[in-house]
């Protein structure tokens, strides 16, 4: 409506409760959102950079207009061109009509009505009413019909996790150990040394030791999947501050039901409305499953630096993938870049999980007013580990080989085989042995021999590498 130039730009004149304002002629946002736009210019780092959560609004405000319809509370034509509205929010057709930063007010009102104010213009235009006008549609009246920001957001926010977790991390996690156990039944059968507080220790083989990462991230995923289910409980319903005031006692359950139907998940509203409005438990749940996954992943990326280091002068008994250039002054040089990148993401979900612990303990009376930056805390670490999941399975999982020879080679030194003599000449006669082996420089067997407490035919029998990796 109204419409003028503003240093070139085309805006027209949009009215809220509090006046007019200025908003970009070609954009479907209204008055409120540009009032946050121009109230909270903090890092530009945008709920669009983190779709799932325009997503999560999209597929809320559709859920929210059926069951309004259901209810008999919207019209069929208002209803029909909302739900068309919303869609196209879902599946990201709009979302540069979406600009506003994490760090708003803490409700996400501004998110919210930015959602509502979308919708809304985009239903008035395909109802063939003029953008600014709320005539048919209304943000408030129609749109957030039966809701409130405080009960809307954290709703929004838990459908995008709870499909981020299935859609994004789930598959890039399941990529990574199904690659590590396809790399432990190679190399099951590759006796090597053990290593304990990392000095020399008994032998494994190298798919124990592949299998141990994978069985790691296995377990580490449950934790996930257990915290995840916490998400599927919704606030919608509880509208202000838990009470359902201004919303039929069938809305949430049937906003839940719903979102339920799109998308496959077991949503639901849940039971105590003002613990999911007073607290974001479920998002810190999730957040520090994370942060066990993550740290999971910094074990697997460090012992396969460390395995493949050297490669002439470390441990050398894994060979990674060269995949680029080391160094810029050092020609030939390959580095374990794969591990590096893990371990960075590593430290950034452990930093995201510090946040979204504290701000978890910030919900004063019947409301907790961090949650954007809750929210963009557990999507960026499930983005990141998602990513990163998928790059260090396909540029060096996939690639790993076994050095045999550099493996057999520490094998013959290591002096932790004198473990299988102690059962037979006793504790400290085989630690004399091993520690006059590692003073002279001898072999184990030619100090054993050396001892008189061994025979060449005992050694033979007593110490065989490849029996000492398993029970007995």
């Amino acid at each position: 409506m109204d419409d003028e130039q503003q240093d070139g730009r085309a805006v027209r004149v949009e009215r809220d409760t509090m006046g007019e304002v200025e908003v970009p002629a070609d954009r479907y946002w209204g008055a409120q959102t540009q009032r946050s736009l121009e109230h909270f210019d903090i890092g530009r780092d945008t709920f669009v950079w983190g779709r799932p959560v325009v997503r999560g609004l999209g597929l809320l405000k559709k859920a929210a207009a059926q069951a309004n319809h259901d209810l008999d509370l919207l019209p069929d034509e208002i209803a029909d061109a909302v739900v068309q509205a919303a869609d196209e929010v879902a599946r990201g057709e709009l979302d540069d009509h979406f600009p506003l930063v994490v760090f708003q007010t803490g409700s996400g009102t501004q998110s919210n009505m930015n959602t509502n104010e979308v919708v809304a213009n985009r239903a008035v235009e395909i109802l063939g009413g003029e953008l600014g006008s709320k005539d048919p549609v209304h943000p408030n009246d129609h749109v957030n019909r039966s809701q409130s920001s405080n009960d809307t957001f954290p709703t929004a926010v838990h459908v995008a996790v709870a499909l981020e977790l299935a859609e994004r991390l789930q598959p890039a996690v399941d990529g990574l150990v199904l690659a590590l156990e396809a790399k432990a039944e190679e190399f099951a059968d590759v006796v090597k040394v053990g290593r304990t507080h990392l000095q020399d220790a008994t032998p494994v083989t190298l798919g124990q030791e592949v299998g141990a990462w994978s069985g790691q991230l296995r377990e580490a995923w449950g934790d996930v999947r257990h915290a995840g289910d916490r998400v599927l409980q919704l606030a919608i319903g509880g509208t202000a501050v838990g009470t359902g005031l201004n919303a039929p006692a069938d809305f949430g359950p049937t906003v839940a039901r719903h979102l339920a139907d799109e998308t496959g998940l077991a949503f639901r509203q849940a039971d105590n409305l003002f613990v999911q409005l007073a607290a974001h438990d479920g998002l810190v749940a999730v957040s520090s499953s994370l942060r066990t996954l993550a740290g999971g992943l910094m074990k697997l990326a460090n012992d396969v630096r460390w395995l493949a280091s050297g490669p002439r002068t470390g441990i050398g008994e894994l060979r990674i993938p060269e995949n680029e250039p080391g160094s810029s002054i050092m020609p030939g040089k390959v580095n374990p870049t794969q591990s590096e990148a893990m371990t960075m993401v590593v430290t950034r979900v452990f930093g995201n999980d510090a946040t979204v612990g504290f701000a978890g303990t910030q919900g004063n009376f019947q409301l907790n007013v961090f949650t954007p930056v809750m929210a963009h805390g557990v999507l960026e670490s499930i983005r990141l580990l998602a990513d990163a999941c998928r790059s260090f399975t396909e540029h060096c999982v996939v690639g790993l080989e076994a050095d045999t020879v550099r493996i057999a080679e520490h094998l013959e030194d290591d002096l932790m085989l004198v473990t299988a003599l102690a059962p037979h000449i006793g504790y400290d006669k085989a630690a004399a042995i091993a520690k006059q082996a590692h003073r002279d420089g001898s072999t184990l067997r030619e100090a054993a021999l050396a001892s008189g407490d061994v025979t060449d035919e005992d050694y033979d029998r007593w110490v065989d590498p490849a029996a000492m990796t398993r029970p007995g």
